[in-house]
Formats: structure tokens, C-alpha cells, sequence
């Protein structure tokens, strides 16, 4: 018998210390990254227990009538050990269904973890949501990812670019300047997409020194010290991931992007299992922007699916 309950901030320890154990975890799922933006959502998280022990962890909210795992997260899946069995999880999604009905709520929207991120194979919820749940596809994205294992070949145009950004000078290093970096990532969302960073510069400057061994901004230069462009990574403990991309336009010029992957691809990071570019879609998968997965695909990367389901209750 699983017992469900809500998550309120008494927990906080005891979830983070089951986060560091979680076998699909990453730092995100930390409440002290969570709840950055606590004032955006109201949250819902939920601990289910087994024999009063503590089994497994929802990131969530809601918003009327509609149960999320977390929105205010690319990823909020169910967070299990290894000690969780198919049938096990079969039937927590029964109990939070139960749950979720007598709460009130009419309909779930569940974001389940990339393969990627899991420690140790951790599907189990898939399956539970297509025999508990009768859940659907509702939104398919598409992430370029680089197997660090077995990189492929870069395609010409990079290799290019990051070999004329070097003969120019272009070098690549670490950087605590956020707030130059801000101002050339937030003029080129302006104007290509008319839109601002998921962060503000001081919420990530928040994030980053609660978690300064996972979030990290690396940038290229031109001899001068002038910065080009840079990209925030975030690092969790098999994936690097690029939160964050973006150069000026004298960097587009330079090439300064292709010199700067070539560096953490190939020498900073070149020990971990996978580097996640993160998606090129919009309008949850239905537009593909080919252009851009096309640059993140130049470097090595293939598809990894970002999924998202939804089902009434």
C-alpha cells in the first residue's frame, strides 16, 4: 500500500537527501533549485511512502484543475532508486491518480525524465503511464545530444569555423562575468525571438553559488579580453548541458561558437557520457527549427527525444 503526501518546506532535507541517492536525479531536482522561482508556481510536489519509508518523489504543481509535474522545470519525472520494481511503480501511479481525483484535479500533464539523465535504466513510469494512466503524446521535442563515448565526425562547416576563430586569436576560458554575458545573450533573444531568458541575471547568479560545481558559464575572447559569446553549462553527474547559448555579433562573425564546443567537447568534458545541446522546437515539437538543430547537429549531436504526456482523471 503507497501513501501519498504533499510535499511543504519541513521536508526540504529529507528530499534532497533523497534526490543525491535517486537513480534518474539530476540537481534540478534539489529544492534549493526547484524553488527559485517558488512565487511562479504553486507547487504540489509529492512523497510517496511504502511502509511509511519514503519510495518516491513527484515534482509538481498546479494550476486550477490541472496537476503538472514541475512546469517551472525542462524535466520533473518520477524520482526513484534502484530498489524500484515495475509493478511497485505500476501502482503508485494508481495511488497518486487516487490522490489527484479526491484533490480535486482533472487532468495530468507528466514530464517524464530523458534516458540520458538516469543513472541506472528507470522507464518503469512509462510503462505505468501507458497501463495505469492510458496517457498520450501531447508535446514531442527533439534535443540534439553528442554520445561522448562515440563522437562523430564534425560536419565541415564547424570544423571551419572553429580553426579560423584559433588562427584569429579566439581563446576559451572559464568566466564569473554573467552580467556581460546576459546582455549579449538577452539582445540576441530579443531579436530573433522577441523574448527574454527563463532567468533573470540575478536569479542565475542565485543558482550559480548555490551550485557552483553544476552551473558553469565558459566563454571565447578575442585576444583584446573582448567576449564573443560563451554558453552556461549545466552538469549533472553523465550530462553536460548547454542551458544556454549565445554570441554577439562580431562572435557569429568570428566563429566563435565552433572554437568554443571544440574545447569543451573535445578537452574539458570529453570524459563525461553525453552533451545535450537541448531542443530546437516550439509549439510543443510541432515546428522544427531546422536551422538551428542543424549548427547543434554540425557538432555531433542526434536526436534524444523530450517527451511530455497528459491524461484525465
Amino acid at each position: 500500500m503507497f501513501e501519498i503526501r504533499k510535499y511543504n518546506d519541513a521536508d526540504k532535507e529529507v528530499w534532497n537527501a533523497y534526490v543525491e541517492h535517486a537513480r534518474n536525479a539530476t540537481f534540478l531536482l534539489n529544492r534549493s533549485y526547484m524553488d527559485y522561482h517558488s512565487d511562479r508556481f504553486h507547487d504540489h510536489s509529492l512523497m510517496i511512502f511504502h511502509n511509511n519509508k519514503l519510495y518516491a518523489l513527484l515534482p509538481a504543481n498546479e494550476d486550477g484543475d490541472i496537476f503538472y509535474s514541475h512546469q517551472g522545470l525542462t524535466y520533473a519525472g518520477l524520482l526513484t532508486t534502484g530498489h524500484a520494481s515495475a509493478e511497485n511503480i505500476c501502482q503508485v501511479f494508481v495511488a497518486i491518480n487516487t490522490y489527484l481525483k479526491q484533490a480535486g484535479f482533472r487532468k495530468c500533464i507528466y514530464k517524464p525524465i530523458p534516458w540520458i539523465y538516469q543513472q541506472l535504466p528507470a522507464e518503469e513510469d512509462l510503462y505505468a503511464l501507458f497501463k495505469e494512466c492510458r496517457a498520450q503524446i501531447c508535446a514531442r521535442n527533439i534535443a540534439a545530444v553528442i554520445d561522448l563515448k562515440h563522437p562523430l565526425k564534425w560536419y565541415n562547416i564547424r570544423k571551419s569555423g572553429a580553426r579560423k576563430a584559433l588562427e584569429k586569436g579566439i581563446f576559451i576560458e572559464e568566466s564569473e562575468d554573467y552580467e556581460t554575458f546576459w546582455s549579449i545573450l538577452t539582445e540576441n533573444l530579443m531579436n530573433t525571438y522577441q523574448a527574454h531568458p527563463v532567468h533573470t541575471l540575478q536569479e542565475m547568479s542565485s543558482l550559480k553559488t548555490s551550485f557552483p560545481d553544476n552551473i558553469k558559464l565558459y566563454v571565447a575572447r578575442e585576444e583584446s579580453g573582448k567576449m564573443l559569446g560563451g554558453t552556461v553549462l549545466y552538469i549533472s553527474r553523465k550530462v553536460v548541458h548547454t542551458q544556454y547559448i549565445s554570441a554577439s555579433e562580431e562572435g557569429k562573425k568570428a566563429h566563435a561558437l565552433d572554437a568554443l564546443f571544440l574545447n569543451l567537447i573535445n578537452i574539458r568534458y570529453k570524459d563525461f557520457d553525453y552533451f545535450d545541446f537541448g531542443t530546437s522546437n516550439e509549439e510543443g515539437g510541432k515546428v522544427l527549427n531546422t536551422s538551428l538543430i542543424y549548427q547543434k547537429e554540425g557538432f555531433g549531436g542526434r536526436g534524444v527525444i523530450y517527451d511530455t504526456y497528459e491524461w484525465n482523471l
